[in-house]
């Protein structure tokens, strides 16, 4: 087998999804990275590791019987290894390994067997190069990356991707379109914190995108992606529905994609436009500020 993903919603033909088995309980706040899981912690509603473990076996067997080949990590103790996206992706040929923060790293070691069985390139990103996979959206010849640059960067753990990883990735794809989006993020504000680009940003179908466009810093960003979709193509989305994920929905085909049955506007507008909506109720695992997309990692889309 070798990695293929060019695109975003091609059919999904393997991928791996992650595992909240002895994900190490309810955790201190000094160990969370995102303001939406200090925000539940703080006020008792931490997700239970029986209702994640759960959430992800519904997702994976929806999956499954939808005609994907479905991976799971090797399990770490007391490591929380939901959010499969974070540690790698797939461009083309190549699977980049994540630079991610430094806490997180040993999530890798639980997915180095699946990689060992293909016969792609596993890149090592260069370590001033900070990325994750949710800020890195594949279009075919346009790659979408959200990045942040302020001052305070190195204050932000919320900051995941920098302008160094825009500048690597034009370097290494020369032929393609590389288009840097800056986020704004916060540590404390999860209604004010956009932690990846997919928070704020997904493709679906061949043509169309959910958008939240006050995610971007520069309002000129959002007009781009007006422009490049057509506004005729564009689900936009509020604050509200930005903070429960709305836009972290996973495709399985141009025509197919996984939501939440919460969801209903967004839901109701797929429908309208021939999609199929599989819902997986994905509602304790989004405490952790991630979704579908977040919780997992294409192999191969063709």
């Amino acid at each position: 087998m070798i990695f293929s993903v060019n695109d975003e919603t091609s059919k999904l033909d393997s991928v791996i999804i992650g595992i909240a088995n002895s994900s190490g309980g309810v955790p201190y706040i000094e160990n969370l990275y995102d303001p939406k899981s200090i925000e539940n912690l703080k006020k008792g509603e931490y997700p239970l590791e029986i209702d994640m473990i759960n959430e992800l076996e519904n997702l994976a067997n929806t999956l499954k019987r939808n005609g994907v080949e479905v991976f799971r990590p090797n399990n770490i103790i007391n490591c929380n290894q939901i959010f499969t996206r974070d540690i790698g992706f797939v461009i083309e040929n190549y699977f980049f390994k994540s630079n991610i923060l430094p806490k997180r790293s040993k999530e890798f070691q639980g997915i180095e067997y699946i990689l060992n069985n293909f016969n792609g390139k596993i890149i090592n990103i260069p370590e001033n190069v900070h990325v994750e996979g949710g800020d890195v959206l594949t279009n075919f010849d346009d790659i979408f990356i959200g990045y942040y640059d302020n001052d305070d960067y190195s204050d932000l753990f919320t900051a995941r991707t920098n302008r160094d990883a825009v500048n690597y990735f034009k370097e290494f794809f020369p032929k393609k379109n590389i288009k840097g989006f800056h986020l704004k993020k916060s540590n404390t504000d999860a209604l004010n914190n956009v932690l990846h680009l997919d928070c704020c940003l997904q493709l679906i179908g061949k043509d169309k995108a959910i958008i939240y466009p006050e995610a971007f810093t520069y309002r000129e960003d959002y007009q781009w992606l007006e422009s490049f979709f057509g506004i005729e193509n564009i689900f936009l989305i509020n604050n509200k529905e930005m903070y429960q994920m709305n836009s972290n929905i996973l495709s399985i085909n141009h025509d197919l994609v996984i939501s939440d049955p919460s969801f209903k506007r967004l839901n109701a507008w797929l429908e309208l436009r021939g999609f199929t909506v599989e819902k997986v109720a994905f509602n304790e695992i989004s405490k952790q500020e991630g979704l579908f997309r977040c919780s997992s990692l294409p192999l191969i889309r063709n």
